[in-house]
């Protein structure tokens, strides 16, 4: 299990050929949510098994952002858990352009998309029963790209704005790197030092680390007062 405390329990899984992140997260209670569910069909069965077994109830999606990888498996859970999809209304412009021409240069099958969502903006809340994440919006990657901030409990759910090491990509239709630069000054590296920090892919971090040694953040990288 990738995070335990007294209210927050995480579990990550790694699906698809693009190895992405998705993580599922709940309260003590077994209120859960799923972050980026990005499973194919054949990888179904393990989150739903995980699932029973610890006897989770889940109430919603929430998509970081709607690229191919992460969103695979979206529209399925949506449908076998009847549960509503959290997803920056801006995030249309990725599904109806940068998938179509992501996965036409790969041969990629496009992924089936959520018939509705909940549209999300800066500072809205997401309660997963006891827990209560704060939407950032970062765009930069995509067009309407977001972080998940549970902030009682130092986690940030980064997608594909920041990674331990790296920044996300920037070259795909939607993509400014001069934006996600900005969403991550402006917005993360002000975070609490030792927010734990879960990307959409690769391993965790925490923010203090990547202020200091993210080379792709240099030579901007400076000390910062916690």
């Amino acid at each position: 299990m990738l995070k335990h405390t007294k209210m927050i329990h995480i579990e990550q899984f790694i699906f698809n050929p693009f190895q992405e992140n998705c993580s599922l997260v709940w309260d003590d209670d077994g209120h859960c949510a799923v972050v980026d569910p990005g499973y194919i069909d054949a990888e179904k069965k393990d989150i739903v098994a995980f699932i029973e077994e610890k006897k989770l109830k889940p109430v919603c999606i929430m998509l970081t952002h709607a690229h191919f990888d992460h969103i695979y498996g979206a529209a399925d859970f949506a449908r076998t858990y009847n549960v509503p999809v959290y997803m920056c209304q801006k995030e249309t412009y990725t599904i109806e352009h940068t998938n179509p021409y992501v996965c036409g240069m790969y041969g990629l099958a496009l992924p089936e998309v959520h018939e509705s969502f909940i549209d999300i903006h800066e500072g809205d809340t997401i309660c997963v029963g006891s827990l209560q994440f704060t939407v950032l919006e970062t765009p930069g990657h995509s067009v309407g790209g977001v972080c998940y901030h549970e902030k009682s409990e130092g986690i940030l759910f980064s997608g594909d704005t920041i990674f331990a090491g790296a920044i996300g990509r920037t070259d795909h239709p939607g993509g400014d790197y001069d934006r996600i630069m900005e969403s991550i000054f402006t917005k993360l590296l002000h975070l609490e030092g030792d927010t734990k920090v879960i990307p959409g892919h690769g391993p965790c971090s925490e923010i203090a680390t990547e202020r200091m040694t993210n080379p792709f953040l240099m030579p901007f990288n400076e000390p910062y007062d916690d």
